[in-house]
């Protein structure tokens, strides 16, 4: 049964993303690294969610939740915010300028260099890092939920290695010959058997726990460790003992909202999908959605873990990564494993295949045709967009299984390397919009600036900061080294921002009371649980 119904679900999903796209041209470079510009809000909406949420998600911060408490819900509620300054300024920006990339307005902006330099930043990033451990910590939890190898009769590394193989062929299919909008399909109907999986977990638990009332279970829930709710951290981000705090309140004004813009309106993977809508009012609409969506996602990230708790008290405090799997396999019908292996391998497919189709678009328009093929026809570039895709996946999975033995370890040095990547790009995407005199020499000097100080701070210094703080005095930094170095060598022509004349420009119409309705509902739950 468990079989049959994984079979179902995984087999629907291909057959439906299949014939919705049985017209489409992907050998165009719209149709292929954009999905033609046809993407709803709804698609878009339920490909960001899915590109976001992986099984890191699922399995770690449950683990986070269930040691630590809610405070953890800080990382899914301000990406709302984010979301509504995605909305609002930087999709009509894009969308008016018709962009492909975002490496591609810092040509515009700035020069060839800069756009060059994030480009194989970005790439960089995808390829040492996302790619191979989306597929090892995915299979790794695969495991430890459904226990592959036991079914197989195999080893416990054999089923990883199967898993990682499995996931990344499929993975791979659907971002070479489908393109993004394959890769935006799947992810929504994936993204809705997530939600209805998700949920599953902690309302079978409450139900149990309740008596077949969860309002009395979460009741009981509550109870059993009130302080477990509060949102608000109690954590010190400066002095002894920053370093190892999980995430301070104060982050929040600090380096957190300058990572959650970066990533929801600047990251390549993400924004890629509001860059492929039909109508900026569409777009609006995804990133919106997508809001909401955000600030309900804990319900499946973030309470399991908190009802964790009160099945297993503090035993797996050393092992919180087990608590997740544990609570699935007790409450979880035997029935439902099979549709929720599917959910699972579909949310580690979503930001597999994304990470392989936003460095094959970032490569082909940013690098290929630049400096290696400038008068490349279309056809050619969507040819090296497949090549550029298919010999990532065959990185990813040869290199997977030897990434790490731990993978919520690995997930959060990997946050703590955001600073890296993430800040120095986003100060100069944000110098490009908000600061009209900084050059093209200032952004590169900055980006340089950048990518030292988060390492010398972190590493080398081993300041007692919080690194949110670090990203966050990185990031005025930053800004402040590329006005002095523009100073310099001041800019040479003011940047106009021409309209590309692609889409309609005009803004859904409840864009604004719907963003006024998501920043209203993210400070009352901070008002509510933050003081337990």
């Amino acid at each position: 049964m468990a079989l049959l119904t994984f079979l179902l679900f995984t087999g629907f999903v291909a057959f439906y993303a299949t014939y919705k796209l049985r017209k489409d041209k992907f050998n165009t470079r719209d149709g292929y690294f954009l999905g033609g510009r046809s993407l709803t809000g709804i698609v878009i909406a339920g490909s960001l969610l899915l590109t976001n949420i992986s099984t890191e998600h699922l399995v770690g911060m449950n683990g986070s939740a269930y040691r630590n408490g809610a405070i953890i819900i800080a990382w899914e509620v301000t990406s709302a915010l984010a979301l509504v300054i995605g909305a609002l300024y930087f999709a009509p920006k894009y969308l008016k300028m018709g962009l492909t990339t975002i490496p591609e307005f810092l040509e515009k902006r700035f020069d060839g260099v800069t756009r060059t330099c994030v480009a194989l930043l970005l790439i960089i990033s995808f390829v040492a890092t996302l790619l191979p451990i989306v597929l090892y910590t995915g299979a790794l939890n695969i495991e430890a939920i459904f226990e592959i190898s036991g079914l197989l009769n195999i080893t416990q590394r054999e089923g990883i290695w199967i898993t990682i193989l499995v996931v990344g062929i499929i993975g791979a299919v659907y971002a070479i010959f489908g393109g993004l909008k394959m890769v935006a399909y799947t992810d929504t109907i994936n993204g809705f058997g997530l939600l209805v999986a998700g949920l599953l977990v902690p309302i079978l638990a409450l139900l149990s726990i309740g008596d077949g009332n969860p309002l009395e279970g979460l009741s009981t829930v509550f109870k059993n460790s009130p302080d477990k709710f509060n949102v608000v951290s109690t954590e010190v981000g400066v002095g002894k003992g920053a370093r190892s705090a999980i995430l301070p309140f104060e982050v929040l004004f600090t380096g957190l909202m300058v990572n959650q813009i970066y990533f929801w309106t600047m990251h390549q993977s993400i924004i890629q999908r509001v860059l492929g809508a039909i109508s900026l009012k569409e777009a609006q609409k995804g990133l919106l959605y997508t809001g909401l969506l955000k600030i309900l996602v804990p319900l499946i990230i973030v309470l399991p873990g908190l009802i964790g708790f009160y099945y297993f008290g503090e035993s797996l405090y050393d092992n919180p990564d087990s608590v997740y799997p544990k609570l699935v396999k007790k409450v979880l019908p035997i029935w439902l494993t099979g549709f929720f292996v599917a959910v699972m391998m579909g949310a580690i497919l979503s930001t597999f295949n994304s990470a392989l189709s936003s460095a094959a678009t970032v490569f082909s328009l940013g690098i290929f045709k630049r400096y290696i093929s400038k008068n490349a026809s279309e056809k050619k570039l969507v040819n090296i967009g497949k090549w550029t895709s298919a010999l990532l996946a065959v990185f990813a999975i040869g290199i997977a299984p030897f990434v790490a033995n731990a993978p919520e370890g690995l997930y959060q040095l990997l946050q703590q390397l955001n600073g890296i990547f993430f800040i120095p790009i986003a100060s100069v995407v944000i110098a490009g919009f908000l600061f009209p005199k900084v050059s093209a020499f200032g952004a590169k000097i900055g980006l340089a600036f950048g990518l030292l100080f988060y390492i010398v701070m972190y590493y080398i210094m081993t300041v007692n900061l919080h690194f949110v703080h670090i990203w966050g005095i990185e990031f005025v930094l930053n800004l402040a080294i590329m006005h002095l170095a523009s100073g310099f060598r001041p800019l040479r022509k003011q940047f106009y921002m021409e309209d590309s004349g692609l889409l309609d420009l005009n803004s859904w119409r409840y864009a604004k009371p719907f963003s006024l309705f998501l920043i209203v509902f993210t400070v009352i739950l901070y008002l509510v649980l933050g003081n337990v």
